[in-house]
């Protein structure tokens, strides 16, 4: 049975290149605990806003990395053996096949680079 999770998690690419991204704009319209949206394409990859609070579920992507970059507020990335906390302006990338679980304790906005093809809810702890 497929797991369901409380996400708003648009895959759509919202702009076009060589258009305005308001990011702002995006965060002062959100309304959710836990929001993605693809902002545009760029080559094989894409950016993805976050704007979350609260926990995601323990996961990993067996084929792609992900970039996290931190705008504002507190994003913690728990690994199997460690914590690595993100303030704003900070970033990290998680390697393909590593277990972890993205958390942030208040409002955070997040930059995140990843392959096109990836589905961000990846593979679940079983």
């Amino acid at each position: 049975m497929e797991k369901k999770y409380d996400y708003n998690q648009k895959m759509d690419i919202k702009f076009n290149h060589q258009e305005l991204i308001d990011v702002p704009k995006i965060v002062e319209e959100c309304q959710e605990n836990w929001f993605n949206q693809t902002l545009t394409k760029i080559n094989e990859s894409v950016a993805r806003i976050g704007i979350v609070e609260g926990d995601y579920h323990w996961h990993k992507h067996e084929e792609e990395d992900e970039f996290f970059f931190v705008l504002s507020g507190k994003l913690y990335i728990d690994l199997e053996d460690k914590t690595i906390e993100l303030n704003p302006h900070q970033g990290t990338t998680i390697s393909k096949g590593l277990m972890h679980r993205p958390r942030a304790p208040k409002k955070t906005v997040m930059l995140m680079v990843e392959s096109a093809s990836i589905d961000p809810i990846g593979n679940d702890k079983v």
